[in-house]
């Protein structure tokens, strides 16, 4: 259970009101003015517990779990146990989702503007906005209402944050313009220059980086990940993408609204990724390509060229789905084939 030295809970909530903020439907006789305090994994739940069961490889557990109510497929829901009150919803994850954040809302700002933090007299900081001692808000910066800035990020020269947005311990941000509540997790890096040079005998001479980079609304940016800012065009992370831990996004890359970036992803400069699309973790895209809406690139994949909407593609280089899997499933077998042949006769020459 959430260990409540970290997470503050509100609550009781009533079915009715439950199934309301999850957008379904309370099943049967169920009352709907009964109270849950708490959410739990089914294993763990118990009667005062809402749970979710998204995944039907888990029907097993659902059957014999002590939930007081759970959020479940129709599919699913004949599994349930006696006495369970069912919340009915083809989407069941995003119902726990909702009904989870209504249990643990986010925390408000509070402490204000510590007299440890260095703040610019020409920085314009929006009511109930709170900044973390060493703290640093450069000349011209704009932080939005109910910001919440932590120790020792830097908020650069001009930056605007807008409202509610959150900058972790330690990010630097320069040269960008960032939307309403974003979140920024600590070690992010963003608006340092892109990497430009042009490539000579006698020594690389770097290209100014004159751009931007723009995050839309709504967008949260993984610890330690990196955006550099456009060489001339913006770098720009469309609104509601969700960028995991450690990821480097180049100068110039435009991503549509919705995308998700994985862990150790990287992409390189001026590709556009339209909305929706899926990046898995440690797969890296080339430069200059157009990757179409809905895409799904799977782990450690290598793209090199442009790709359709709704494509899915793994492997490096990158092709189609079904036709990588066929490849490794070939490779393996002409493998095993090897190793029966050569029995072990070739005394290790």
């Amino acid at each position: 259970m959430p260990d409540p030295r970290f997470f503050l809970r509100a609550g009781p909530f009533t079915l009715a009101e439950l199934a309301t903020i999850a957008g379904a439907e309370l099943a049967g006789a169920a009352d709907p003015e009964k109270t849950l305090n708490d959410v739990a994994p089914l294993d763990a739940a118990g009667p005062d517990h809402l749970s979710f069961l998204d995944n039907k490889k888990y029907a097993d557990v659902f059957a014999r779990s002590g939930a007081g109510a759970c959020l479940v497929h129709p599919d699913l829901a004949r599994r349930a146990p006696a006495g369970m009150a069912l919340l009915i919803t083809r989407k069941p994850y995003k119902g726990y989702a909702l009904c989870a954040q209504a249990f643990y809302p986010a925390p408000s700002p509070s402490g204000g503007l510590s007299p440890a933090a260095h703040i610019h007299p020409t920085a314009v900081i929006g009511e109930g906005a709170a900044i973390a001692p060493g703290a640093v808000v450069e000349e011209g910066a704009e932080i939005g209402a109910y910001c919440r800035i932590g120790p020792n990020a830097v908020v650069g020269c001009s930056v605007r944050i807008g409202d509610r947005s959150v900058v972790g311990a330690n990010a630097s941000l320069s040269h960008c313009l960032i939307g309403a509540r974003v979140v920024i997790y600590p070690g992010v890096r963003i608006g340092q220059d892109g990497f430009g040079f042009a490539m000579d005998a006698t020594g690389h001479v770097r290209v100014p980086q004159l751009g931007r980079v723009i995050v839309e609304d709504d967008v949260e940016i993984g610890a330690n990940s990196t955006i550099d800012r456009g060489a001339g065009p913006d770098t720009v992370i469309g609104r509601g993408s969700m960028i995991d831990n450690l990821v480097q996004i180049g100068h110039n890359v435009t991503l549509g609204p919705g995308c998700v970036i994985v862990a150790q992803a990287g992409i390189s400069g001026s590709t556009k990724l339209d909305h929706h699309v899926v990046l898995a973790a440690q797969a890296g895209i080339t430069g200059h390509l157009k990757i179409g809406a809905g895409a799904r690139i799977a782990a450690q994949s290598g793209v090199m060229r442009d790709l359709e909407p709704g494509a899915q593609v793994g492997g490096s280089p990158a092709v189609p789905l079904r036709q990588w899997l066929k490849q490794v499933a070939l490779l393996g077998k002409l493998v095993r084939g090897r190793g029966d042949q050569d029995d072990g006769r070739d005394g290790g020459q």
